[in-house]
């Protein structure tokens, strides 16, 4: 099956994933870190997109972000990753390639989804047991927007800023969402989209969106063309 094409709206937030190739280190110490994290925010800077969180694990990358304009995201991950994969060979004298491939990325409704991926983002850690909790993890947007440790990085999103009239209650707000475990469904529900270049919403958002873009939101419901006046025509017969 030929994969789908991306999708890209100015406005409308995106949640993106980059592997690292054959689930290889892309990351081994805390200069790469921070290498990435300043090559990002070059690149998001140039390209007007504002980067509302993010984690970066061993072997892959989340980010949570909104672009300007339809070009935004896909020049800012490309010379982001550029710029980072020659510091990355030079620096651990390594050569070839250092991503799998393309990276993968979803449009979020942000009425009904957003948080919830923020949440999924900064909670990466935990779920893979390095942590205990989100704010032990020093690679993520969580300080930032849970406790308020500046991050230059970040730009919070309009849903993020109706969490309270205050930055001191917008964090603690913030913090009640990370109470207990993220539904599973809600987690199937993001991975799907994100793997499969789906679009997270609900089914109103689904269909803005293709109407819009012109192109599928969700995948066909189960049976395809079983569902068809042919085939009811002929399984009548």
């Amino acid at each position: 099956m030929a994969r789908l094409p991306r999708l890209y709206l100015p406005g409308c937030a995106h949640h993106i994933i980059q592997r690292g190739n054959n689930r290889e280190p892309c990351f081994y110490d805390e200069a790469d870190y921070k290498a990435y994290l300043s090559f990002l925010k070059d690149a998001a800077d140039k390209y007007q997109v504002d980067i509302h969180a993010f984690v970066l694990m061993t072997n892959h990358v989340h980010i949570l972000a909104t672009p300007v304009d339809d070009q935004g995201i896909s020049r800012m991950m490309q010379a982001q990753g550029r710029k980072y994969v020659q510091y990355f060979n030079y620096t651990h004298s390594r050569t070839g390639t250092l991503w799998e491939g393309r990276y993968k990325s979803t449009l979020v409704d942000s009425e009904t989804y957003l948080l919830t991926v923020y949440r999924y983002i900064e909670l990466n850690p935990v779920r893979a047991e390095m942590v205990e909790h989100a704010s032990e993890y020093p690679w993520s947007s969580y300080r930032h927007n849970a406790l308020g440790r500046m991050i230059q990085l970040i730009r919070p999103h309009s849903i993020y800023q109706q969490l309270g009239k205050t930055a001191e209650e917008r964090q603690k707000h913030y913090r009640l969402l990370f109470r207990g475990r993220m539904p599973e469904q809600d987690l199937s529900a993001i991975r799907e989209a994100t793997n499969k270049a789906w679009v997270l919403g609900n089914d109103r958002f689904k269909a803005e969106i293709e109407a819009k873009t012109g192109r599928r939101a969700k995948p066909l419901g189960r049976g395809g063309d079983r569902k068809s006046e042919k085939f009811r025509v002929m399984k009548d017969q």
